[in-house]
């Protein structure tokens, strides 16, 4: 495709966008120059007004792609919350497997050339929680780069119906005299019948009245096909309501054994269904919250796991013997050289990876030299953001 012109006295330049790239924007090229644009379609012709840097401004969509969709919300473009509204699910999901298979080979150097299979439900209504800012009586997001608050009115169609319902009753609240002025940004949990609010950031400590006032659960219930699980105030869980089963069998699947090892093991979501399966489990999680609740679900749904409350780091350092399998879930920052080195040494005939970073994934698996991709998913948990998940089952070669 041929490249548009120099960038002209004003900053304002016509460019024809190439395809989209992981962050949530498109690429396009001005005289050998890389610019980056958001709300644009891979073939669409486009003004935008440069920055400094790579990013610009999109100013207006000359000629729209055939793929092209009205978004489904107002806010779009507007609150920082999504990327891809103006552009059909499946198409998402296409370009999102492309933008995998690119992060593998420009990051790791990895060359996959099986199929990528991906998981994916309904595109909208699907979190079961979301972060908001306040702002005097106003609650809703941050625009994209900035400390502007993007008032939300009435529902975000991410939201489930029970979430969009507490965040409904929670911009009641705000105009309430009472409400404490000193909190700045609350996080609403749901399992469709109760709501966990958690005060995120505040001044000051928040009183206990507050979360009565607000009918707050200290824990939540969340029930799924593979148990029923409770999660505290900071405790993580998956936040996409109707993939939370098939995300878990994609991870698990068949495995069966002897020994595993599940590391960032969170509240338990691959540790319950991982021990109905291996005759011996041991669960790894730093979190204190989570680590109680990863014991209190043990408990419950009457499996044995041997759980340890310390750094992933830590636990591999002093392990000496391999287990049949590793599964790990690290945050976005994923394993790091540390744990690699580890599991080097341990050598598991098998390693299978949730991740939700593909630059850190292709980072890891790059030096996960000994072992071979034998089956790599992606998991759509995210739709209309250009975030992706995915999941990655390694045999040692």
């Amino acid at each position: 495709m041929a490249e548009s012109s120099i960038v002209n006295e004003t900053g304002i330049q016509t460019v024809q966008v190439e395809k989209w790239v992981y962050g949530g924007e498109g690429l396009a090229r001005i005289g050998g120059r890389v610019v980056l644009a958001p709300f644009v379609l891979p073939g669409e012709q486009a003004v935008l007004r440069l920055g400094k840097d790579m990013h610009a401004e999109t100013l207006e969509v000359l000629k729209p792609s055939a793929h092209r969709v009205t978004p489904p919300c107002s806010l779009f473009s507007k609150c920082g919350g999504c990327d891809y509204q103006h552009a059909p699910h499946d198409f998402q999901l296409a370009r999102k497997v492309e933008i995998l298979q690119e992060q593998l080979a420009r990051v790791g150097k990895i060359r996959f050339d099986g199929e990528i299979k991906s998981i994916s439900a309904a595109p909208l209504g699907y979190r079961n929680r979301a972060q908001f800012h306040l702002q005097g009586d106003k609650i809703g997001y941050m625009a994209a780069g900035s400390h502007t608050l993007v008032p939300v009115e009435s529902e975000c169609p991410l939201l489930s119906p029970r979430l969009n319902q507490a965040l409904a009753a929670m911009r009641e609240r705000l105009s309430n005299p009472k409400f404490p002025r000193f909190a700045h940004s609350i996080e609403l949990f749901t399992n469709e019948a109760e709501v966990q609010v958690n005060v995120l950031q505040a001044d000051k400590p928040m009183a206990r009245w507050f979360y009565d006032w607000c009918e707050s659960v200290v824990a939540l219930e969340y029930e799924t096909a593979h148990g029923t699980f409770r999660v505290s105030p900071q405790s993580f869980f998956q936040v996409n309501r109707f993939l939370i089963d098939e995300l878990v069998q994609a991870a698990v699947g068949d495995a069966e054994g002897e020994v595993a090892l599940d590391l960032y093991a969170g509240v338990g979501l691959f540790t319950l269904p991982l021990s109905r399966k291996f005759k011996s489990v041991t669960a790894v999680e730093s979190g204190i919250g989570s680590a109680r609740d990863l014991e209190v679900n043990a408990e419950s749904a009457g499996v044995k796991a041997v759980i340890h409350r310390e750094r992933v780091e830590d636990f591999l350092q002093r392990a000496t013997k391999a287990p049949d399998l590793v599964l790990c879930d690290p945050p976005r920052a994923g394993l790091g050289k540390t744990v690699v080195k580890e599991l080097n040494r341990l050598a598991p005939p098998r390693i299978t990876m949730v991740s939700c970073d593909p630059a850190t994934l292709a980072r890891d698996l790059a030096l996960l030299k000994d072992y071979r991709i034998e089956k790599l998913i992606l998991a759509d948990l995210f739709p209309q953001t250009y975030h992706i998940e995915t999941i990655t089952q390694l045999v040692r070669i």
